[in-house]
């Protein structure tokens, strides 16, 4: 039995990469404390969060399939916050030129009747070495001040890369299709 789903963000990125499912949906943000608990791991903030989401925006939508995600990444052991400031975000690319980052994104999913699942997505960034021009070119054209890393990698982020590794090309995005899909199979949509 098909049930509406219902989005547990109001980001535009999220909607962006659920629409190429083309299925209907709303989207509900749940609006809640998203700072990560003291020694909170990036992966355990991730699923904390997307746990969360699902659960409040389901308490307001108890008949629908709700969706929810998070996502945040982590180098030398630090978080990586989103830096909502263009100096923060060049501080943030240079700190991560040539670096390795662990990014994880996590998927929630709530159907009637039923509790709460998540699954978390690794995605291994490798950056180039970037000069302080790439850098300042970068931020001034692609604004990613609302994005964990300083980069949108469905932008001309992606210039800034040496490789990405990951089982899912869309968790990168900030919102896991692969199991995302196998859910939605499960209760019946037919995608493709």
């Amino acid at each position: 039995m098909n049930h509406k789903l219902v989005l547990a963000t109001e980001s535009q990125y999220k909607k962006n990469i659920l629409k190429r499912l083309q299925i209907d949906f709303l989207s509900d943000a749940p609006e809640i404390d998203e700072v990560p608990l003291q020694g909170e791991s990036a992966k355990a903030l991730t699923e904390r969060l997307a746990r969360t989401k699902a659960t409040v925006v389901a308490l307001r939508h108890p008949d629908k399939i709700v969706i929810s995600t998070d996502q945040s990444a982590s180098i030398f052991g630090e978080i990586l916050e989103k830096p909502k400031e263009e100096t923060k975000a060049l501080k943030v690319l240079e700190t991560l030129s040539g670096q390795q980052v662990s990014f994880f994104t996590t998927v929630g999913f709530s159907a009637p009747g039923q509790s709460v699942k998540v699954h978390t997505e690794e995605v291994v960034v490798t950056f180039r070495q970037l000069e302080e021009t790439e850098i300042l070119r970068y931020v001034a054209r692609d604004r990613p001040l609302d994005c964990a890393g300083s980069f949108k990698v469905e932008g001309i982020g992606i210039g800034l890369f040496n490789a990405v590794e990951s089982r899912d090309p869309t968790a990168l995005e900030g919102l896991p299709l692969i199991r995302l899909c196998q859910w939605l199979r499960d209760h019946g949509f037919k995608i493709p």
